[in-house]
């Protein structure tokens, strides 16, 4: 049985690979750490009683099922909202607020160029980008091997799959952001 601090220790050590992992699948930050606390939630409810090698593992299944979810819910929503559109008005009304969104960028005052910090950010918008751009399970089975670190037999276990389609999908993610990155000048 896992303590609450090896509970707790856990979910400090997954919440931001988790939450760039559903940001990557829902494509809506505040959507993924609804998804991830809810996920986060359900392990400590129900599974806090298992024993603390057993957490990683539960929490990915969690954390997949609780996305599947959120997608279901949205199409239900989706539908809902496209029928009730027809009563709305043609005013559009702007929420918009641009200073509230600059704002919430934070200057880093690190050590790095300023020149090398823009870099830095543009490759990495062009990596998550091209992440973002995978096939689903591609994209799933490359996060959890290379960003959770999972090995194969783990990430088979969370995503419902064998072996050999981890393999097959790890590869083809990994050739296919290899040859969009080179693309765009990005050298290994």
């Amino acid at each position: 049985m896992a303590t609450d601090k090896e509970l707790s220790d856990f979910l400090k050590s997954v919440e931001k690979r988790a939450f760039k992992r559903t940001v990557y699948a829902v494509r809506i930050d505040d959507a993924a750490l609804d998804i991830v606390q809810d996920a986060m939630i359900r392990l400590a409810e129900k599974y806090a009683d298992r024993p603390a090698a057993e957490l990683p593992l539960l929490f990915q299944r969690i954390l997949s099922n609780a996305t599947m979810d959120w997608f279901r819910r949205e199409k239900v929503r989706s539908g809902v909202v496209q029928n009730l559109s027809a009563f709305e008005g043609q005013g559009d009304d702007e929420d918009f607020d641009l200073l509230g969104a600059l704002h919430q960028l934070e200057d880093s005052t690190g050590t790095e160029s300023a020149a090398d910090a823009v870099s830095r950010n543009q490759t990495l918008a062009l990596i998550e980008t091209e992440i973002a751009a995978l096939p689903a399970r591609q994209r799933e089975a490359f996060l959890l091997r290379y960003w959770e670190e999972f090995d194969v037999s783990e990430t088979a276990e969370a995503m419902g799959c064998s072996e050999g389609s981890v393999k097959t999908h790890c590869s083809r993610a990994v050739q296919a952001l290899s040859k969009a990155l080179q693309s765009k000048g990005i050298a290994r």
